[in-house]
């Protein structure tokens, strides 16, 4: 195929065929995700003498495929880029709550990419599972009979025959239309994947961080030490043992005001369509307001009372998580410890030997005697149901799970699960270059006396590089015994994942189903979080590169 500019060829005087969701020459543009199919129009099964296909626009060329293979037309979704995955994948999109791997077919044919347009379509093909295509523009669904197709042969070297299964020809003599096999160009799109090969479709919170944040050890002690979620209000450091924190959470965009409630009850937020009560620290504490920001986060917390349930603080800022040994650790003084304002305050942590203390909270005593709205009763009472559309309870459910920390490259999101990070640390400003070491390794840092090894994530994946800033992070596994640092454009938050939302990822490269085996599709919040296996990240080799270093 040919991608100079050139006269179109006229289409061929073939019957056409109108079927929802595929735009005519001249008509309006279609619904999205009208379905399509054999028999869609309410026109005849196919036979032997008259063959159905779909005819698009890719550059100049005109291609057609069977109507019975295509499953449905829809408008360029939003897509989410997968790694390591073969050149002509497009990406990933949410088709109704399944995963749809997008193949531009511009790509496969060796022609070059140009943008995206309000013609542009995706045609989704039924491969035992969806897989869509993108081409320039659907023309319209035709009906031929069987004796104006000739075979592939026909068009010399033009294109790839391999991918086809024949032409039609125009009843002018001089228009064709080429008609591929959908199944053998999905097959070829995704086997020029590094890995090659890709044929099959069908294929207690430890390390808590958002974004911004860092972990922080101050000894290296094993079984004598404590695990605490920091945060900042009003310019004062506080903390929460890290086993009653159950997540922490981006502030939303909408509260809904419980009425007759404390002032320190700001009011209730959806979280996973479950309603979350959210309390205000500085109005618990008696500071002043403060106007919201990017960097107020909500640490989900376990009441640890009789009535159990989740109460949302809503903090200034979140900081870190700490490890820190109890020999640092000092219950509050008796006297101090009565006063009305500190009695929420349990132990006081000293770090950088007493220049920062860190006032760590009781869970338990924070919400003792103070009115916490219950969202289930008080919503019940103003006639709202108290099940989502899945059937599960909005609150206090025990949902199969599983936590995630969740980090960003480019703009994309990825999940690692939270017991598999160890701990996260600010990138320092200049990492030191170790003498012939391989070229995935950007260098080591000193953490706390331990040479750590680091790797540029997005170097890893084959991204586009990023220069320094502030919002960077180096996540630290250990895999298979060797701790490993990895660069990441920012750590987000810590999210429970109902197992629902989790489902096996496309197979589209050995590389990538090694690494990538799992995608969580959020559909009510468009989100796509592409799932890591920690194990996965270096190949033997590399593993045992990093180890020399």
């Amino acid at each position: 195929m040919s991608d100079h500019p050139q006269e179109r060829p006229p289409e061929p005087s073939i019957e056409a065929v109108p079927v929802p969701g595929v735009p005519q020459p001249a008509g309006p543009l279609p619904p999205e995700g009208a379905r399509v199919g054999v028999g869609a129009s309410g026109t005849k099964e196919e036979s032997d003498e008259i063959r159905q296909f779909v005819i698009f626009h890719v550059a100049d060329e005109m291609v057609a495929v069977p109507l019975s293979e295509v499953q449905e037309i829809i408008r360029l979704p939003d897509m989410v880029c997968l790694p390591l995955s073969p050149a002509a994948l497009e990406g990933l999109a949410n088709l109704r709550g399944s995963v749809l791997p997008v193949i531009r077919l511009r790509r496969v044919f060796g022609l070059g990419d140009v943008d995206h347009d309000d013609a542009t379509r995706v045609v989704v093909l039924d491969q035992g599972r969806p897989v869509g295509l993108v081409v320039d523009k659907v023309a319209n669904v035709v009906s031929v009979e069987a004796s104006r197709i000739e075979p592939a042969r026909a068009l010399g070297q033009s294109i790839d025959t391999d991918l086809l299964t024949g032409i039609i020809k125009g009843r002018d003599g001089q228009s064709m239309v080429m008609i591929f096999d959908g199944g053998k160009v999905v097959r070829h799109a995704l086997a020029g994947a590094g890995g090659g090969g890709g044929h099959g479709f069908g294929a207690s919170v430890s390390g808590l961080h958002t974004d911004g944040t860092e972990s922080h050890r101050q000894d290296d002690g094993n079984d004598d030490e404590s695990q605490l979620v920091s945060f900042v209000v009003a310019g004062q450091e506080y903390a929460l043992p890290i086993e009653r924190v159950q997540e922490i959470v981006q502030f939303p965009p909408a509260i809904a005001e419980v009425p007759n409630t404390p002032s320190h009850v700001l009011g209730v937020m959806t979280l996973r369509n479950r309603l979350l009560p959210l309390v205000s620290l500085r109005d618990l504490f008696g500071l002043p307001a403060q106007a919201f920001s990017e960097a107020t986060k909500i640490v989900v917390v376990s009441q640890g009372t009789s009535r159990g349930g989740a109460v949302g603080l809503v903090t200034d800022a979140v900081k870190e998580v700490l490890r820190v040994g109890r020999s640092v650790i000092d219950p509050m003084p008796p006297l101090l410890a009565q006063r009305g304002s500190l009695s929420e305050i349990d132990a006081i942590c000293r770090l950088s030997q007493g220049q920062r203390l860190v006032s760590i909270l009781s869970a338990t005593r924070l919400f003792d005697g103070r009115d916490i709205p219950d969202p289930s009763a008080d919503l019940a009472q103003e006639g709202q149901p108290m099940i989502d559309d899945k059937g599960s309870d909005r609150l206090g459910a025990d949902d199969d799970e599983e936590q995630v920390v969740v980090f960003r490259l480019m703009n994309e999101e990825y999940g690692v699960p939270i017991g598999s990070v160890q701990e996260i640390v600010r990138v320092p400003e200049e990492l030191t270059r170790v003498p012939k070491t391989p070229d995935f390794i950007e260098g080591v840092v000193n953490l706390r006396g331990v040479v750590l090894p680091v790797v540029d994530q997005r170097r890893r994946f084959g991204l586009p590089p990023m220069p320094r800033n502030d919002r960077q992070r180096i996540m630290v596994y250990t895999i298979r015994g060797v701790r490993t640092g990895f660069i990441v454009d920012a750590v987000s938050e810590v999210m429970r994942l109902p197992a629902a939302f989790i489902g096996p990822a496309p197979a589209l490269s050995d590389e990538q189903q090694r690494l990538i085996r799992r995608v969580a599709n959020i559909d009510h919040q468009r989100r796509m979080i592409l799932l890591l296996d920690v194990d996965q990240l270096l190949d033997v080799r590399e593993l045992a590169a990093v180890g020399d270093v």
